[in-house]
């Protein structure tokens, strides 16, 4: 058998936990930190003057809109993306713009009032704010019309 050099290359790259190099470790854990402060300090705050509107007791044909107004208490823009509601009988309108920090915006809320009965339907918004959409009610009565 013949002497067959073996070639071995030795790893300049040391792995996180290796004493011989605890510096590593300590800036990946910095820049990971880091990165956490800065998304975590760059968000919106979505808050209502009220979830719930009350339209009380009203004749069927009666105006119908209802304006849920909102404040952005965070410290980046709002961007409502998307507003839906629990039935065809409720039209909401979302903002168009980006709601900036410390701003107003509103969520306008057509209710169909030629429908006779109880008003129970939930508005869902969408935003960067949060996962989950924000859940805002309208509530009332529609009277029958009088004979």
């Amino acid at each position: 058998m013949a002497n067959i050099p073996v070639c071995r290359i030795k790893s300049t790259l040391l792995p996180l936990g290796n004493k011989k190099n605890p510096m590593k470790k300590r800036l990946l854990f910095l820049a990971v930190a880091l990165f956490t402060v800065a998304t975590w300090a760059q968000t919106p705050v979505m808050k209502f003057a009220q979830d719930t509107l009350d339209y009380g007791t009203i004749s069927p044909g009666s105006n119908g809109l209802k304006i849920f107004k909102l404040t952005n208490q965070g410290n980046a823009p709002l961007v409502i993306s998307d507003v839906r509601s629990s039935c065809g009988c409720t039209v909401p309108k979302k903002p168009t713009a980006p709601i900036m920090p410390g701003k107003q915006g509103e969520i306008e809320v057509v209710y169909d009032t030629q429908r006779v009965g109880p008003i129970r339907k939930t508005i869902y918004v969408y935003s960067n704010a949060g996962a989950e959409p924000k859940q805002l009610y309208i509530v009332g009565q529609v009277d029958a019309p009088k004979q």
